[in-house]
């Protein structure tokens, strides 16, 4: 399988490039040549569908990539049905309570398989608006061959996101940007695109701009259709990895009613469905789904590349809705009340967004849950007025130091600390 680049300036490569480059030579991201037909079967579970899937994209021999699939994914997918026709799946069962988990535990794998054959170093520059930090410090912590920088908004993800990115250490650094996602976000671009600090160090990524980290994530689509006939899917959105890997799953063969993009008041997205004007604002707006606050989400190039740019073809298979802070916080709450069932303010937009539309589908709605609510307690405790305790996993690390660099918005001081 070749992966070649959105931009269409530079030659097509394998996976294992495509991997390690993470950006394409033109600053493009990659996209896979086709889309094999995926089979699954009724008695297929989450690793069973996982190596279906790789092995149509990767190199990795069958027994190899059985391994990595079985220490990668090693945590539970459960659906929990609140009513017939309203459905979650429960993404957040991993070490680090995030669907990122999926992605990271399973491209830390991966790379690690390929350096330990050539005994190569890689530095890994990953943006995060919350869970991503935590999913990559988590899954590349403590791997010898590869040294992690991780550039997160200072004072806008919650303390628990903050601490799961910065109390590990090791080969794990913290970078604490003054700005917003997006700013870390073109922080690192700058850093993949640089080609004299990448004739220096060997650079990649792991955000969803690596096609490593968004093949894992096709699983979660093939799981849901899997439990619920063509199920219509909704997925809150931020950078639009994970819909992007949903699209990639119907292109592979994927029986789905509609996909749904529910955002939050960065609405990029639904202003392009609804106008065909993509306004990218010169700053994104603060919200209680704080890992969604992307203003110009870098995977809208792949759903336009795969489709061509064509906004109305995109419009038959996605719709994406914008879900009020008023909006969310009612979800919580009424969500709580009816069904005693907490939400991340992240899954609450998709389950807001759910309500809105259950009039229009005659299909049951699939809510990606994105976190554990927990996560977000004080956010969550406020609109149920209940009291929500910690999982272990969170109480062992909240009482850890925090241990990050702080990092202004100019590219020069990034790239002295890579070069160090």
């Amino acid at each position: 399988m070749l992966f070649y680049s959105t931009n269409r300036l530079a030659s097509p490569v394998d996976f294992k490039t495509a991997l390690f480059e993470g950006l394409a030579d033109d600053g493009g991201l990659f996209m896979p040549e086709k889309f094999p037909k995926i089979f699954v079967s009724p008695a297929d579970g989450l690793r069973e569908i996982a190596f279906g899937v790789a092995k149509k994209f990767t190199d990795i021999p069958a027994a190899d990539l059985k391994k990595i699939i079985k220490a990668a994914l090693n945590f539970p997918v459960p659906l929990v049905s609140l009513d017939k026709n309203l459905h979650i799946l429960e993404l957040f069962h991993g070490p680090t309570l995030s669907f990122k988990d999926f992605g990271a535990r399973f491209m830390a794998r991966v790379i690690d398989y390929y350096l330990g054959r050539s005994g190569e170093k890689l530095n890994i520059i990953t943006a995060t608006s919350g869970d991503t930090g935590g999913a990559v410090a988590s899954g590349f912590h403590g791997l010898a061959n590869i040294r992690v920088f991780i550039l997160y908004p200072g004072r806008r993800i919650s303390p628990l996101q903050e601490k799961q990115i910065t109390a590990l250490g090791g080969n794990v650094t913290a970078l604490e940007v003054d700005g917003d996602f997006d700013d870390c976000q073109s922080l690192a671009k700058q850093a993949l695109a640089d080609a004299e600090l990448r004739r220096q160090i060997n650079l990649s990524s792991a955000n969803s701009i690596n096609i490593g980290r968004l093949l894992p994530q096709t699983l979660f689509y093939f799981l849901s259709r899997q439990k619920i006939k063509k199920p219509v899917i909704v997925v809150p959105s931020g950078n639009f990895g994970n819909l992007t890997a949903g699209l990639f799953a119907k292109k592979m063969g994927l029986k789905v009613g509609k996909f749904v993009a529910a955002v939050n008041k960065n609405s990029a997205v639904p202003e392009y469905l609804a106008t065909g004007n993509m306004n990218v604002p010169n700053k994104t707006k603060l919200t209680l789904s704080s890992a969604m606050d992307v203003g110009n989400p870098s995977n809208w190039a792949r759903i336009l590349d795969l489709y061509g740019g064509n906004r109305e073809a995109i419009g038959n298979d996605l719709e994406a809705i914008t879900i009020s802070e008023s909006e969310t916080k009612k979800t919580i709450a009424e969500t709580y009340k009816k069904y005693k069932y907490f939400l991340d303010p992240h899954t609450a937009v998709g389950v807001a967004a759910a309500n809105k539309l259950s009039s229009r589908f005659n299909s049951p709605f699939v809510v990606l849950a994105t976190a554990h609510p927990a996560k977000f307690r004080d956010i969550v405790q406020s609109a149920t007025g209940r009291r929500m305790p910690l999982p272990g996993s969170l109480v062992r690390i909240a009482d850890k130091a925090k241990n990050s660099i702080a990092l202004s918005v100019d590219y020069r001081h990034l790239k002295k600390i890579l070069t160090n």
